[in-house]
């Protein structure tokens, strides 16, 4: 640690590590990768399209989706059709059947008539309802037909990676012209603008730690000496842990520390896993 350089009332309240949010950014879609718009080092803003992967198999599965959809609904409107002319011989033959009812009770029909015409009547009912049931069948392909146009349409827009959040590039792990598979691994992104501090603290300390509070935060400045930024206390551990191997406490024979989590803004030379130094404001070591 640097705090050799520090004056013995000014020895650190904590050490630890800086880190960052890392987002892993896997693929969504299956293909070969047509476009690669970044790499290492390389900042993106949010929304920036990172990958593309191949979307031609997937276009010409909508193509025929679109054509069964349109074979489907053609089917519907000629069902639509028939309903239509069926309802205007059913309106005929109701007219038919009060005319030869009105012409029984004068005498000038029989029962005979009436009873085929009701019969008519009976077998253009069912004809209709076996054309609503076929036109429901139909409607309900249709609808089959479009879920599955918008789920390929998905998988083409999922085809297109962008970047969640605006952050650099930290890693990538696949290059132009590779065949993925969904779930791939295609880069690492973190916001690096804000730096997150995890240092330890003793229990004895912790009744000084209060969230939003500010500290200071010791950095090596490059040249031998240290540097002073300041710090604001984002999340504090509610349990003990036994100190990690790679901190250093001021107290030698410690050993359950709390973790405590210091946001900083990055002016561009703290790096992950720099380690940093707390120093609370107003405290007399």
């Amino acid at each position: 640690m640097f705090s050799a350089g520090c004056k013995n009332n000014d020895v650190p309240d904590a050490y630890g590590n800086f880190t960052a949010t890392e987002i892993l950014i896997s693929s969504e879609s299956a293909g070969k990768i047509i476009s690669k718009n970044t790499d290492e080092g390389v900042t993106l803003q949010e929304s920036d399209i990172a990958y593309v992967i191949d979307t031609i198999q997937n276009k010409l599965k909508v193509d025929e989706w679109i054509a069964r959809r349109k074979s489907i609904l053609a089917k519907g409107t000629g069902f639509t059709a028939q309903i239509s002319v069926l309802n205007e011989q059913k309106k005929s033959l109701e007219n038919d059947l009060n005319r030869f009812s009105k012409m029984f009770l004068e005498g000038a029909s029989t029962q005979k008539q009436i009873d085929d015409l009701n019969s008519q009547l009976d077998v253009l009912n069912k004809q209709i309802e076996q054309v609503k049931t076929n036109y429901i069948s139909v409607d309900a392909d249709a609808a089959a037909t479009s879920a599955s146009i918008a789920q390929i349409r998905d998988m083409i827009k999922r085809a297109v990676v962008k970047s969640p959040v605006k952050g650099t590039v930290l890693e990538t792990y696949a290059e132009l012209g590779e065949t993925v598979a969904i779930g791939k691994p295609l880069f690492k992104i973190a916001d690096l603008d804000e730096m997150l501090l995890k240092a330890y603290f003793s229990g004895k300390q912790l009744p000084l730690l209060k969230m939003g509070n500010k500290v200071n935060v010791l950095l090596d400045d490059g040249k031998g000496g240290i540097r002073t930024m300041v710090g604001t206390i984002d999340w504090i551990s509610p349990e003990a842990e036994f100190t990690p191997k790679i901190i250093q406490t001021r107290e030698e024979r410690l050993n359950l520390v709390y973790a405590v989590k210091i946001r900083v803004k990055n002016d561009g030379s703290i790096k992950i896993n720099m380690p940093g130094e707390v120093k609370l404001i107003g405290s007399d070591k």
